[in-house]
């Protein structure tokens, strides 16, 4: 890492500090019943203190209320532009957002307005990584509702130059699933082609992802049930970028006996090539899989084009074997039921 005493570029940069990116913010709709129900359907938050007549925002919602949508916000400053525009000229041109820190003070509650202010707080020394060398830009939103200080949101991008990168000589090998003793019982039932959901021996909660214990009521111990396999696409997104080379190999067969009671290669289409072309890396659907038994679970979905993926549309498990150098590879995957896609 440079010297940061001759760093030119990072003493320019530094000079933003304390600069404002946005004056006298307003969130664009007042916290609301609806956008807290929208939430905690997608987070699974069931907390009642979210509902009824008494409901609070719950608190991780605090940039939602702050957030400009497509059109952006009118109080936003030339200071935070110009940092950017320094750093693109600099080759900095490359983002990724690293982290955010938050701060509650009060709940918000339906009806508050809110308003916001947004400073830079922080501009790093130049930094190293291995996505590239660049600069750590950190800003704070100070949230208020009725003038009132609510929370803090930090939030922490790294812009920066990327690293040139010589190809590997051999294809990447797949990455494979994280086995522990948590959940080494569901990777073991893939490899015997059957799907199995944790049940609580005593409250009888289904649950996926495994856990050691049940998130209903604590209890330690469990059995499994076998999935039938069916579910639907709750929801899905289409990955675009980056290709990842070692999903670039041919689609693979499926293996004999797609799920509990299927039949081998069952759904539209063959088992090869249907959902992307043999040879792609990308783009490719990854669904929330809701399974019949109610439980849900991330996935591939195959059988049609990442384009004609769609919410509700009826799925199956299918297993599909990999081969590579460390060995073979049993992953589960989603295919569109027949005449469905």
């Amino acid at each position: 890492m440079k010297d940061p005493e001759a760093d030119e570029l990072g003493v320019r940069l530094k000079a933003y500090e304390g600069q404002p990116a946005a004056v006298a913010g307003v969130g664009k709709d007042p916290v609301n019943l609806p956008m807290i129900r929208h939430w905690c359907e997608a987070m699974g938050d069931t907390n009642p203190a979210y509902e009824g007549p008494d409901a609070i925002a719950p608190p991780t919602m605090l940039q939602a209320w702050t957030m400009g949508g497509l059109s952006g916000h009118t109080g936003r400053t030339g200071a935070y532009d110009e940092l950017l525009t320094l750093l693109d000229e600099a080759g900095c041109t490359s983002v990724v957002a690293t982290d955010c820190e938050q701060e509650y003070l009060r709940p918000l509650r339906p009806g508050d307005e809110v308003a916001f202010d947004t400073v830079i707080e922080a501009v790093s020394d130049r930094k190293t990584t291995k996505l590239g060398t660049g600069y750590f830009v950190t800003t704070r939103t100070d949230v208020r509702a009725a003038g009132e200080l609510v929370g803090t949101h930090r939030f922490r991008i790294l812009k920066y130059a990327p690293a040139r990168r010589t190809p590997p000589a051999a294809r990447p090998r797949r990455p494979r699933p994280v086995v522990n003793r948590d959940n080494a019982g569901f990777w073991d039932g893939v490899a015997g082609h059957r799907l199995l959901i944790q049940r609580c021996t005593d409250c009888g909660t289904l649950r996926h992802p495994w856990l050691p214990g049940c998130n209903a009521c604590g209890c330690l111990e469990w059995d499994t049930v076998e999935a039938s396999g069916a579910g639907t696409v709750y929801s899905y997104v289409v990955m675009h970028h980056p290709p990842f080379p070692a999903f670039t190999e041919p689609e693979s067969e499926p293996e004999s006996g797609s799920a509990s009671g299927s039949e081998p290669g069952s759904g539209s289409g063959s088992a090869s090539g249907s959902d992307r072309t043999a040879g792609a890396a990308g783009p490719y659907a990854v669904g929330l899989i809701e399974l019949a038994e109610g439980v849900r679970m991330v996935s591939n979905v195959v059988g049609v084009p990442y384009d004609k993926v769609r919410i509700g549309l009826p799925v199956r498990v299918e297993f599909r074997r990999h081969e590579d150098d460390e060995g073979a590879l049993v992953l589960p995957v989603f295919r569109v039921v027949e005449g469905e896609g």
